[in-house]
């Protein structure tokens, strides 16, 4: 049985005269007659009966044929959505970012991007997470692209730089560092922080800059995401070290600018390799580093 032979199955139902229904599928006479036959031999029951000198369902054919109708009906939807899915003017692209990115840097390339014209119409499918979270979402293929930071060498995933972070430190307002506008790492030695744990691309980046430092941090609680971190920091459970995002400004923090030499922190798109990307998800990752780059490297 095969895809073929139930379309003229159900073509011949629905015509019940056998020239007719050869025509309509551009086939011969002998050649429907034939497959139907074959069919019926396959289902080891009698599908169709003469009826003068046209054919007719059997009572079992008519049972079959409900089914038949059904699967046919369901393999056009799902082979009309897909084209509609990977559709470079109507596709959907699933898009990871992580936590730091949410708050400017995705919501902002997708707008550039649905605002360009041709890409009106395509949408987007979005996740949330850490690092690692995008990591293993570009492993699983379950999103096409991600913002993430670099865990670590892959030679599963390609990564392009978007961008530099800027890391900041936060304190509460009433802390004795919100004092300063800026201040040195070592300034921060006796103080407790709330740090990321260790499934966040943050935690190894930060992690090594203490350790430059000579900073061995008493880690009073660990989180996953910047907003978090920002509100265990304004009730004054520790400072932190976070990325300067935009949301900071909504919490009842100082920030403060640290004036050690840090190793530089970037943000990637990451993409895993010999997947299949959509026109529409190669088209939005084509359009992605261009314009990043241009906006934070002129």
């Amino acid at each position: 049985m095969n895809l073929r032979q139930l379309e003229f199955f159900r073509t011949l139902a629905d015509t019940e005269h056998m020239t007719h229904a050869a025509k309509l599928l551009n086939t011969t006479q002998p050649n429907l007659s034939h497959s139907m036959s074959e069919l019926e031999k396959e289902l080891d029951a009698q599908l169709f009966e003469k009826k003068g000198r046209n054919i007719q369902l059997t009572k079992y054919g008519k049972f079959f044929y409900t089914y038949v109708s059904t699967a046919l009906e369901e393999l056009t939807k799902g082979e009309r959505a897909l084209r509609e899915l990977v559709s470079p003017e109507k596709g959907m692209i699933d898009f990871g970012f992580i936590y730091t990115a949410g708050s400017f840097l995705a919501p902002m390339l997708m707008k550039q991007f649905s605002d360009q014209t041709g890409n009106e119409q395509i949408r987007f499918n979005l996740f949330q997470g850490n690092s690692s979270d995008m990591t293993d979402l570009l492993l699983k293929e379950d999103v096409d692209i991600a913002i993430t930071s670099k865990l670590k060498e892959d030679d599963q995933l390609n990564y392009e730089i978007l961008t530099e972070q800027e890391i900041v430190l936060v304190v509460p307002v009433d802390h004795p560092l919100a004092i300063h506008d800026s201040i040195s790492l070592k300034e921060t030695s006796e103080y407790p922080f709330v740090y990321f744990n260790k499934r966040s691309g943050l935690r190894p980046y930060l992690d090594q800059v203490l350790k430059a430092a000579s900073i061995n941090p008493t880690i009073i609680c660990e989180v996953e995401e910047d907003h978090t971190m920002l509100g265990f920091v304004a009730y004054n459970y520790g400072i932190a070290l976070i990325p300067k995002i935009p949301s900071i400004s909504a919490y009842n923090v100082k920030t403060i600018t640290v004036k050690d030499n840090l190793f530089p922190r970037y943000i990637y798109l990451a993409t895993k390799k010999n997947h299949f990307l959509t026109p529409a998800a190669l088209r939005f990752k084509e359009f992605i580093v261009p314009f990043a780059q241009n906006m934070f490297y002129q």
